[in-house]
């Protein structure tokens, strides 16, 4: 595995506060130049981050979409990698999945974001690999 780049938690951090379009920007700029098997791991994460942006703006299908095709790519990684916890990571991703097809578009388009605690957005955890 290359080393982390501090790119990398910046755009961890941007899309634990919300920051959605930066991250995707941050992340697609290290996803570019990157090869595998971290090309793939910054696609999903980034996928995320996108689906989460399309949320912010009730696009409900893009998020869909979106959430299934990130977490699909971040399902062949080990359970936690380059540092975050991808077992928590995807397992919210598939609660608000799962909340937003049981939902459905209308309920989103119609501004009913946000008063349904079932839709918690994910959040990037960061795990201490060295054990320290």
């Amino acid at each position: 595995m290359e080393s982390i780049p501090s790119d990398f938690w910046q755009g961890v951090e941007q899309f634990n506060s919300g920051q959605f379009y930066a991250c995707h920007d941050t992340l697609e700029a290290l996803w570019i130049e990157a090869s595998e098997p971290e090309k793939s791991f910054y696609q999903g994460v980034l996928q995320i981050a996108v689906a989460l942006y399309h949320l912010s703006n009730r696009n409900w299908r893009g998020a869909v979409i979106l959430l299934g095709e990130g977490s699909n790519r971040l399902r062949r990684y080990p359970s936690t990698y380059s540092g975050i916890d991808v077992d928590e990571l995807l397992y919210q991703s598939a609660a608000l999945l799962s909340a937003l097809q049981k939902a459905g578009a209308d309920k989103i388009t119609a501004g009913d974001l946000g008063e349904d605690e079932t839709l918690t957005l994910p959040k990037i955890l960061i795990v201490n690999e060295s054990g320290d």
